[in-house]
C-alpha cells in the first residue's frame, strides 16, 4: 500500500520508527517529514500529507504529533480528508469501517512503536463497510463545499 506519513517534533521519533517497520513490511512509504526534533509547525505537515491523499497520490496516510488531535484538525481542512485521531482498536476499527477515514492521526505522548504500528495494522487491513455509512460519509463531503 501507498502510505504518507508525517509529524512534527513531538511526533518525529515515532515517526521514525513507524516508517520502518512499514517499510520493512512492504509498503512504499513516502515521508513528508519533519526530518528532526526541532520545533516545527504541524499544520505544515498535516497539509503535505492530507493533499497527497486527497489526490489520489497515495492510499492512505499517518500523521503523528503529541495527542494526534492538532494533527487530525489540520488534515481535516483539506478536502477529501477524513483524518480520525485514535488509541483503542475499537476506535481504529470503527473509523475505517463507519467513517472510511483515509488518514490516521496519532499521539507519540501515549503510545510506542508497538502499540502504534498495531493501531497502524488494524487501520490499514480494515475495509469500509459502505451500506448506511457511505450515505453518512457523503453528507460528510457536502459539508467542504458549504
Amino acid at each position: 500500500m501507498k502510505i504518507a506519513i508525517g509529524a512534527d517534533h513531538a511526533g518525529f521519533l515515532l515517526k521514525e520508527k513507524v516508517r520502518e517497520l512499514l517499510v520493512a513490511g512492504g509498503h512504499e512509504v513516502v515521508d513528508f517529514g519533519t526530518n528532526s526534533g526541532e520545533s516545527c509547525d504541524y499544520p505544515d505537515y498535516a497539509a503535505a500529507v492530507g493533499h497527497a491523499v486527497a489526490e489520489g497520490k497515495m492510499e492512505r496516510g499517518i500523521l503523528v504529533c503529541s495527542t494526534g488531535i492538532g494533527m487530525a484538525m489540520a488534515a481535516n481542512k483539506v478536502s477529501g480528508v477524513r483524518a480520525a485521531p485514535a488509541q483503542s482498536d475499537d476506535e481504529v476499527r470503527f473509523t475505517r469501517e463507519h467513517n472510511d477515514a483515509n488518514v490516521l492521526t496519532l499521539g507519540a505522548k501515549y503510545m510506542d512503536g508497538r502499540r502504534a504500528l498495531e493501531l497502524i495494522r488494524i487501520f490499514l487491513d480494515t475495509a469500509f463497510s459502505g451500506g448506511r455509512h457511505a450515505r453518512r460519509v457523503a453528507k460528510i463531503a457536502e459539508l467542504e463545499h458549504v
